[in-house]
Parts: structure tokens; sequence; C-alpha cells
């Protein structure tokens, strides 16, 4: 694809990503998708909190 490379390691295997700043700026809203899943992913095994808790943890920093 132009405007990204790849960086390896000594085995060739890709480890990094560069993306050209104008490809990000042309598929913004794409990018935006995949951070925020790469972010989601990376957060799969964290416990969750329930909505209730949220709710009541805002209201008290008046926030909500």
């Amino acid at each position: 694809m132009k405007g990204v490379k790849y960086i390896t390691n000594k085995k060739n295997h890709k480890t990094a990503v560069v993306i050209d700043l104008k490809i990000l700026k042309k598929y913004n809203e794409q990018i935006e998708d995949l951070f925020d899943t790469i972010i989601a992913e990376s957060r799969a095994e964290e416990p969750s909190v329930s909505w209730k808790t949220v709710k009541k943890n805002l209201k008290k920093k008046g926030k909500l």
C-alpha cells in the first residue's frame, strides 16, 4: 500500500508499521476505528464495571 512501510526484525518478521500522515488524514475515520479496536482488544481481559457503578462514580465527580 502506498504510504505504508513495515519495520522488520532480524528474522524479517514485521514488528511495526509507519504510515504517512497524508494517508492518516485521508482515512481518518477508518484509522480511528482501527485504534478503537486495538484498544478494546488490549483491554479484553480487564474486569468490567457495571453501568450503574459508572454513573454513580460520575455523579460523585460532578461529571453527570
